[in-house]
């Protein structure tokens, strides 16, 4: 028998909350973090560090490149909702430096959007509310209602299309390969963020 309530998701996303950061505060924090040759997190190792500074690069380019399709414009402005998207991450995601441009660019966009950021291992109680196949695998969007609090819905770590990719090479060859994820970031070169935009409009009711 269990000791103590467990607390509900809704519960621990409002206590987190208050520790999230905005995106261009993230950003400045990755870059600070490129600059000391760190990494966020509690292990700081070289290839994190490599990661990291791989990272900073990679969204300041998306940060310019990152464009939005009419049709995609014209949706997001019809969004009448008021909600916050929760990001779980940390600076060596390769996912996260990938897709959060786009995040952005959505946020940026609607008034009823609230893009804030938060760090997966400070806050492992809030990861471990919304694992993906029962892993800490980030980013994670959580699309929280500002008015009741409530969770509307979650998105990651990775846009549907780089998810089939990665499940078929997974199930073909058992694990991912340093060739394959190479392979992954071609694909996200490739795709300019459009199946991560394309995902995120479908959060927005």
């Amino acid at each position: 028998m269990k000791t103590m309530i467990e607390k509900s998701r809704k519960q621990i996303v409002q206590e987190a909350l208050p520790k999230a950061i905005s995106y261009p505060a993230y950003r400045q924090l990755i870059d600070d973090h490129a600059a000391q040759e760190t990494s966020t997190g509690p292990n700081q190792t070289e290839t994190l560090s490599n990661y990291t500074m791989l990272n900073q690069r990679r969204m300041k380019r998306l940060d310019k490149t990152t464009k939005l399709q009419e049709a995609d414009v014209a949706k997001i402005n019809s969004f009448k909702g008021d909600v916050t998207w929760l990001v779980i991450t940390e600076s060596w995601c390769g996912d996260a430096a990938q897709t959060m441009p786009a995040m952005q660019k959505i946020a940026e966009l609607s008034e009823g959007i609230d893009l804030k950021v938060i760090l997966r291992d400070e806050n492992l109680e809030l990861m471990d509310a919304f694992l993906y196949n029962g892993g800490r695998s980030i980013p994670k969007l959580i699309v929280i209602d500002n008015a009741s609090g409530e969770i509307l819905g979650d998105w990651g770590p990775r846009p549907s299309k780089a998810t089939q990719l990665v499940n078929d090479y997974k199930e073909a060859h058992g694990t991912l390969t340093p060739e394959f994820k190479q392979d992954l970031q071609v694909w996200y070169n490739k795709d300019k963020g459009q199946n991560t935009v394309a995902d995120l409009i479908e959060l927005l009711h």
